[in-house]
């Protein structure tokens, strides 16, 4: 071999070590160090579903002080819990696959909270409920999806070990709001 085909060589062949030594561990759109089965889809994910579950304690925590009905007030207080508990899941995956999550929840939920502030008594209830309908129906929808879709298998596995209890959560906010809706009218 020449010097000249010695040279190339060992330059492809390095460049082609770092490039796949980049694919393994490169930082996502965000600056983010992922991992090498993580998609841009599964960072995003981990990040809504940590700035929704910790909307969903702070929203709770809200309902299981101002809310007037007894339902309501436990309701919240299982978000607080059962989100809890997720929340604490969810930083466990996201420090294994080096994802770095927002420190609080979103401005649209920001928002929800303190517009619910502002109300008391059935007008909370009534509120309360109907966001954690809609709310919940977009969570099952997102994590179903990722329950399915994930590349990383970590993520895939919060995601469906997840699901069934926003399923039951969701159940349950149904069953509420029909009777915040009848109080109202």
């Amino acid at each position: 071999m020449t010097r000249f085909s010695k040279l190339s060589f060992t330059l492809f062949f390095g460049g082609a070590l770092a490039l796949s030594s980049a694919a393994q561990s490169s930082p996502d759109s965000t600056g983010t160090k992922a991992s090498a089965a993580m998609t841009a889809a599964d960072s995003t994910f981990l990040k809504h579903a940590a700035a929704g579950g910790m909307a969903e304690v702070e929203l709770g925590q809200l309902a299981s002080e101002k809310a007037s009905n007894p339902e309501v007030k436990l309701f919240g207080q299982r978000m607080v819990d059962d989100h809890s508990k997720a929340n604490d899941q969810l930083r466990q995956v996201a420090a294994q696959e080096h994802v770095s999550l927002p420190r609080g929840p979103s401005a649209k939920d920001k928002i929800t909270k303190t517009n619910l502030e502002k109300l008391s008594g059935d007008q909370f209830d009534r509120a309360y409920m109907e966001d954690m309908v809609q709310d919940h129906k977009k969570d099952v929808a997102d994590f179903e999806r990722e329950s399915k879709t994930a590349h990383d298998p970590a993520i895939k596995s919060f995601a469906t070990q997840t699901l069934p209890t926003l399923r039951e959560h969701l159940k349950e906010a149904q069953k509420i709001a029909p009777t915040q809706q009848a109080k109202a009218q």
